[in-house]
């Protein structure tokens, strides 16, 4: 018993033995790191690790022709203060106590307690800052432009970095005055996340300009980043502008008639755009989906999903008819009462019209699906001729993208006769023929009406005239023509009069009015056709493409609704009330649209009054005055713009705004000086005589930049 307790003793003294060895040691090692080797280590710690630092360049902006901003990028500063710059002779209670005051104004909100408070509080902030030379204590974070404008000219901070302490870094978040207008088109760049679209994505390169680069110094003692003054730091290059086809105006008639009609109809997902018929410019593009969160313009279907298209087709199926000479306008077609069967699988005409013979006319003004399968069946339903009747579909480029300035067109799909790769039956032929088993995006069979609407002639779609910087064009894109004939001008003509005829006499008919003339076609989609055996359950998509005004079109117009959920289905009651709520709009606000009366006379009488002069109000009444000028006047007050109606003048305002650059085209350089320079611009100017143009459009969040001015 003894011995096993003296064995036990052993093993404890042997433990405690190599604690108290273990316990030694680490004494030994604290020792030797804090007192002999300690002021070696805090040297280290407090050594200066210089790391190199990116500086991000400001986005280029997005605006329209008419200079109106879409989207920018507003700078906002994070504010240091190193409180080891200042001098002896800059850090007096008299400086500080100011520094404290004028800080108040942005700092106040941020603590709880009276102005006395802070001022005691903040002060002493700033002494122990200094008796610690601290280098780098936050004042504020996430301030506009204009306070960091005000805060940087506060005492000692007016210094600078190097002599104030005064450290502002510069960063910048995205802005679109015009909120959800076009958020879409618009589109994002996330080069993080590899994500990039719309317009933001497709000119990322341009817009996102050139990152500087700056020398900063990491402090390992209290884990902070100083920036500091270097000679080879490299500034950012800002991005460039890009100029859009977009009209705001048109855009915002576009988005709002959408928004009801997907209201009315509780639809799935709508899409609206407006193209100009002579050159291709996308003046409006518009996407709205329903999701959890409300409509919202989630994704763009214009561009990145096709669909079949529905009768909206069957304008395609009649000029390939027509031009191979096979049918005339005025030919007979026996609709069978709007029911035919092909190869057992049996087709019907959208309503029931009780029609058996009647004009091919007549046949496409009321939508037959049976009058227009049964004619290309017949004419190109031999094995011989189904190529030649896919071979128009490709000669009027239905095939082919369009190639619009924005990432992920979807390609369309039309198949190849007899392929069995493509499932070509029986009923292919007759089925394509009505705008099903083809898909299409909206903008593509746009392009296509356009290019009708056009006499023929296919314009490229496109949303960008320009890349700018500082208002200098550095890359300019034209309209350009596709094709310069898609079919021959008499077959052009006769589908063109079908248009007007489907507005006039048919299934548009109750959407006609009498103070102008539109062209078009509505189409009603099966989206499920193939199960026949659950037809309540059938879904619908409703579209209609046109143009207007039908006499000489300047806009085309394509409407696309898919599942409306109530208060109908077809494209006469969802989609064509949609397309003319747009061009009545357009009219209202165009008075180009409208035939002018007298326009000789209208030129002669402008060339003779004063236009688009641009001065101060009481300057402009004593000339108009001592000119004896007739002139009217909507309540101008300050700056004033003259523009010439037939043979009276009229007294416009130019708004100054105090955050963005103004319009001066117009003004003299006495005015123009006096109104940028007010505004903190850096002006710069050539020539003489009135300004005709600006480097900063109208429009342009002001930074302190330079603007130089060109007079003639």
């Amino acid at each position: 018993m003894s011995q096993n307790k003296n064995e036990v003793l052993y093993r404890v003294y042997i433990v405690l033995g190599l604690l108290v060895i273990f316990a030694g040691f680490i004494f030994y090692n604290a020792v030797k790191i804090n007192v002999l080797e300690g002021e070696e280590w805090r040297k280290a710690g407090e050594k200066d690790h210089i790391k190199p630092h990116v500086v991000k360049a400001s986005r280029g902006n997005i605006i329209t022709e008419d200079g109106a901003l879409m989207a920018s990028s507003l700078p906002f500063f994070d504010i240091y203060f190193d409180s080891t710059r200042p001098s002896k002779e800059l850090w007096t209670d008299a400086n500080l106590d100011s520094l404290v005051v004028g800080l108040m104004p942005f700092l106040i909100d941020d603590f709880e307690m009276t102005d006395y408070a802070f001022r005691i509080f903040y002060r002493d902030s700033l002494i122990r800052a200094r008796n610690v030379r601290q280098q780098y204590m936050r004042i504020k974070k996430g301030v506009s432009y204009a306070d960091y404008e005000q805060i940087k000219q506060l005492p000692i901070f007016r210094k600078g970095q190097m002599s104030g302490g005064f450290i502002a870094e510069e960063k910048f978040k995205r802005d679109r005055p015009y909120g959800m207008l076009a958020r879409r088109t618009l589109g994002y760049a996330q080069s993080d996340k590899d994500r990039f679209v719309g317009l933001e994505g497709f000119f990322h390169k341009e817009l996102g300009g050139s990152d500087g680069k700056e020398i900063k110094v990491y402090k390992a003692a209290n884990r902070i980043t100083v920036p500091v003054q270097d000679l080879n730091s490299i500034k950012p290059r800002s991005g460039d502008d890009i100029v859009t086809t977009i009209d705001v105006n048109i855009q915002d008639v576009v988005q709002k008639a959408l928004l009801r009609g997907m209201e009315h109809h509780d639809a799935q997902t709508g899409t609206v755009i407006v193209m100009e018929v002579k050159t291709g410019k996308i003046r409006a593009m518009s996407n709205i989906g329903k999701t959890p969160r409300g409509w919202y313009e989630d994704y763009n279907y214009a561009i990145g999903t096709k669909v079949e298209p529905g009768s909206t087709f069957k304008l395609a199926s009649m000029m390939a008819l027509l031009e191979d000479g096979y049918i005339d306008l005025g030919d007979s077609i026996d609709l069978e009462q709007g029911l035919h069967t092909f190869y057992e699988e049996e087709m019907r005409d959208a309503s029931f019209h009780q029609l058996d013979s009647t004009t091919i006319r007549k046949a496409f003004e009321i939508s037959s699906n049976v009058g227009i399968a049964k004619l290309v069946q017949k004419y190109y339903g031999d094995t011989d001729d189904a190529p030649k009747y896919i071979q128009h579909l490709r000669d009027f480029r239905l095939d082919q993208l369009v190639g619009i300035e924005i990432n992920g067109e979807d390609k369309p799909y039309i198949k190849e006769a007899y392929n069995s790769d493509d499932n070509w039956s029986g009923i292919s032929l007759p089925w394509m023929s009505i705008g099903y088993e083809v898909e299409l995006t909206p903008l593509q069979l746009l392009t296509f009406y356009n290019a009708v609407a056009n006499n023929g002639r296919m314009m490229k779609p496109f949303l960008v005239t320009q890349v700018q910087h500082f208002g200098e064009a550095i890359k300019t894109f034209k309209p350009t023509v596709i094709k310069k004939q898609i079919a021959k001008p008499e077959t052009i003509q006769k589908v063109k009069e079908l248009l007007e005829g489907v507005v006039e006499t048919g299934t548009a008919k109750k959407l006609k009015t009498n103070r102008y003339k539109f062209a078009g076609k509505t189409g009603t989609a099966q989206i499920n056709y193939y199960k026949f055996d659950q037809r309540d359950n059938i879904k619908y998509r409703a579209s209609f493409a046109g143009y207007f005004p039908a006499e000489d079109p300047v806009y085309s117009c394509i409407v696309v609704i898919t599942e409306p959920r109530k208060n109908g289905r077809y494209g006469s009651e969802v989609a064509g009330p949609i397309f003319r709520q747009i061009a009545d709009k357009c009219f209202i606000q165009q008075k180009d649209l409208y035939p002018k009366e007298n326009e000789q006379i209208e030129k002669l009488t402008k060339k003779q009054l004063p236009q688009l002069d641009v001065g101060y109000r009481k300057d402009v009444d004593k000339i108009l005055k001592k000119l004896q000028l007739k002139h009217t006047d909507s309540g101008v007050k300050n700056w004033a713009v003259l523009t010439a109606d037939t043979d009276t003048l009229h007294i416009a305002p130019r708004y100054i705004s105090r955050d963005l650059v103004p319009n001066v085209v117009g003004m003299g350089l006495r005015d123009a000086l006096y109104v940028l320079e007010n505004l903190g611009l850096k002006v710069t100017f050539e020539g003489s005589g009135k300004v005709v143009q600006q480097s900063l459009r109208g429009g342009t969040k002001i930074r302190g930049q330079r603007i130089n001015l060109k007079l003639r």
